[in-house]
């Protein structure tokens, strides 16, 4: 049906395509209806007919009169033409296309049509600028086509979710097989148009939830951003703000020193809210106290007493510790001194109370969450890790004191002596009795400080989840996180470059042990921190020097280790700062969309019911966890007797069971029919639908007035021509038919006078 590649149009096929494209109405339309030879499906050197012509240029009224034609070719193409540019009348006049009568047209990518063998699409790609797996409404959503994407909403057009990126189905396999690149091409223009700000508002009665939902999976697959637009709208975060306040509206509107006051309060007041709360849930300040605000504080309040117990750990050692490594002193001659080291402090006490707290919370969410979900957030991660650090540090410990508590009643039980210092003890006894130099590298006691010291790293770490609360630290804490990403790309290339020069050196050098100046490159782990800390400039040159005459071997340590900095500081490095600058200048290009989404992320966390009281005070049950657990019990015995009473039924002969179905189905098609009624009053829309759908309206309205107050672009201007180049057609057209008409009277008015004047003669 289409002309090859190459082949030459003829003089009226020519013809009929400048008309398409310039808008040339009155020839088009002859053309069509007089002429019995043309092909109105050729295309041009380009592959474009003259449909795609016509819509390419605006010509609504040249569009309608190729639609009126039988056995139109690319008539999806077309539409996705139209949709790209904006057209919103001509998508309109394509859609009332007899394709289109059904729908699947619309639900079907042009890669899953292929099959019908028509010419609804260019399969080839010849004729066309956009993806096969591209459908209508995907790129109405990728355009940001409002009107458009309502409309297809319309017509039952959908955008289906992708399937698992693990997933093992027969299709996803077939296309995976197939053509792995298409596939995941498929999948990312999927994911953009349900994460698109006008699929979002049209489509989801909760385009904040759906977002949110959406921007784990984003985060995989693109950088996409258009996801956080719509919660960075001032009508979502209006309402954020008012959710956030919940029971406290009147502090909402208070300045920055009530506030804190406000948050003061908690802080001291914090034991005697919890015990408040316990006592009346449901009151007035059981109420308060379930708002998101006073969680938050309550819960960041807590958070920092357990970091101020953690320094308070440490303030006896601040000046240095009493004795030396190489001291033992104990209370009385008598006493294991390990005994004495292993005990727990008040301080330590409050911190494994405050760990079990945490650890509850934990267990609480990933309860409510699923332990899929919980794994996404990197936050839970980092509280995982450090509350596993913390017990296996404490179990270390107390393991350690169990053992000195053993050695202490040998002694009490076996040893006469007052002093242990006459005394000879067992070697397992002993051991216990030494001073921190003579201890095992894995005595428990030193495994313990160990990750004990890294547990209160990760837990000064922990801050930076609550920075984006606050508008000057959040956009600096989405900077760090993205830092944090381009460090672990980095480092991929860094130990690839650092491995190679360690084992090159250490090759180099592993033969001259004790001919060096220093003992850099002699064994791998000298070669290890040789390379590391030159990265800083805290290695010397002298650590390729040899004190032997090895001029050779020398010589290259010299160029190895020279071309090492020269990659490592003088590339790599600035390579890494160039690639923290550039995130950074991101986070910087759109610092407010990127706090406020992140802002709405911290604030959803804490919307959610339970959880109101932190750690330690979680860990007391209140009366309303009680309530909770014997309706649970409640719920659990009913389907336990529900269940046994089926059993039983199953076991009734058959026609008591045929006449009780019968009667079942009676009283289902009664309670059916009540249920209509009643699905009536449920179909009232609840107070929430409508704020979600005044915001999603206010949404809707603001972005169609920011698009129309754009100042006037390049199409827009051609635009304005075409409209030009179409009405000049028009007005050729009519002065042509007036002059016809005027040839015509004046015809007549001729022959009328010839009569008249053959009468007179």
């Amino acid at each position: 049906m289409f002309n090859e590649k190459g082949t030459s149009l003829t003089v009226e096929e020519e013809r009929f395509l400048d008309s398409a494209e310039y808008g040339n109405i009155p020839v088009v339309r002859k053309m069509l209806e007089e002429s019995k030879t043309l092909n109105f499906n050729c295309v041009d050197y380009m592959g474009q007919n003259a449909l795609q012509l016509a819509v390419g240029n605006e010509h609504l009224e040249v569009t309608e009169l190729l639609l009126k034609k039988e056995n139109l070719a690319r008539v999806g193409d077309a539409l996705l033409l139209a949709i790209s540019k904006g057209y919103v009348r001509i998508v309109e006049a394509i859609l009332n296309h007899p394709a289109f009568a059904q729908g699947q047209r619309l639900t079907l990518s042009p890669l899953e049509q292929e099959l019908r063998d028509d010419d609804f699409y260019a399969y080839d790609e010849d004729g066309t600028r956009f993806s096969h797996d591209i459908t209508p409404i995907i790129l109405a959503a990728h355009c940001q086509e409002y009107e458009i994407v309502h409309i297809l909403l319309l017509k039952g057009a959908r955008i289906e979710r992708p399937h698992d990126y693990f997933c093992k189905c027969n299709e996803c396999a077939e296309k995976q097989r197939k053509d792995s690149f298409s596939h995941s091409r498929s999948r990312m223009n999927a994911y953009k148009g349900l994460a698109s700000a006008a699929y979002l508002s049209l489509s989801s009665e909760d385009p904040v939830l759906t977002a949110l939902e959406l921007s784990n999976e984003l985060a995989r697959l693109a950088n996409i951003e258009t996801e956080f637009k719509f919660v960075a709208h001032p009508n979502c975060q209006q309402q954020l703000l008012t959710m956030w306040y919940e029971n406290l509206s009147g502090l909402r509107q208070q300045s920055i020193a009530v506030k804190f006051l406000a948050v003061f309060g908690v802080s001291v007041g914090l034991p005697f809210l919890a015990i408040a709360y316990w006592i009346a849930p449901c009151s007035k300040l059981g109420r308060i106290l379930r708002s998101p605000f006073m969680k938050f504080v309550a819960h960041a309040v807590s958070f920092t007493i357990f970091l101020g117990l953690l320094v308070v750990n440490a303030s006896d050692r601040f000046e240095g510790v009493k004795n030396l490594p190489n001291e033992t002193i104990t209370d009385h001659p008598k006493q294991i001194f390990r005994v004495k080291t292993t005990q727990f402090s008040w301080t330590e006490l409050l911190i494994m109370k405050w760990v079990l707290g945490m650890i509850w919370s934990e267990c609480k969410e990933i309860w409510e969450e699923g332990p899929r979900e919980y794994v996404m957030h990197l936050w839970n991660l980092l509280d995982f890790g450090m509350l596993s650090i913390f017990v296996a540090s404490f179990t270390a410990r107390f393991m350690a004191f169990l053992k000195a508590t053993e050695a202490q009643q040998y002694v009490d039980q076996y040893v006469r002596d007052d002093d242990l210092s006459n005394v000879t003890l067992p070697p397992e006894i002993a051991y216990f009795t030494y001073a921190r130099n003579k201890w095992l590298p894995s005595d428990p006691q030193i495994i313990s400080e160990g990750l004990y010291a890294i547990a209160v790293v990760l837990s000064f770490s922990r801050i930076a989840y609550i920075l984006p609360a606050n508008e000057s630290f959040g956009p600096l804490q989405i900077s760090l996180g993205r830092t944090v990403k381009d460090i672990f790309k980095f480092m991929v290339i860094f130990i690839m470059v650092f491995v190679a020069f360690m084992i090159g050196m250490f090759n180099l050098y592993s033969y001259y042990l004790g001919a060096k100046y220093n003992p850099a490159f002699t064994t791998v782990e000298e070669s290890f921190k040789t390379l590391f800390w030159s990265i800083f400039g805290l290695s010397e040159v002298i650590s390729v020097v040899l004190k032997y005459d090895h001029k050779f071997i020398e010589n290259i340590g010299y160029v190895l280790y020279g071309v090492y900095n020269v990659t490592m500081v003088v590339v790599l490095l600035n390579m890494l700062i160039a690639m923290i600058n550039n995130s950074y200048q991101e986070i910087e290009e759109d610092a407010d969309v990127e706090w406020k989404f992140a802002r709405a992320k911290l604030w959803l966390s804490y919307f959610d019911e339970g959880r109101t009281l932190p750690a330690p005070f979680n860990l007391v049950p209140s009366p309303k966890s009680f309530y909770y657990l014997i309706m649970r019990i409640k719920m659990c015995l009913i389907k336990l007797c529900k269940s046994k009473a089926k059993n039983c039924e199953n076991d009734l002969e058959m026609g008591m069971l045929n006449s009780k179905l019968r009667k079942v189905r009676f009283q289902s098609s009664a309670r059916n029919s009540e249920n209509f009624t009643v699905k009536k009053g449920y179909n009232k829309p609840t107070r929430y639908q409508k704020i979600m759908k005044r915001l999603i309206k206010r949404y809707v309205l603001k972005a169609q007035v920011d698009r129309e107050n754009d100042e006037v672009n390049e199409g827009e201007l051609k635009e304005i021509k075409q409209d030009i180049s179409s009405l000049r057609y028009e007005l050729l057209e009519e002065k042509s038919e007036a002059t016809g008409e005027l040839a015509r009277l004046i015809q007549q008015l001729s022959d009328n006078f010839g009569k008249n004047l053959n009468k007179d003669i």
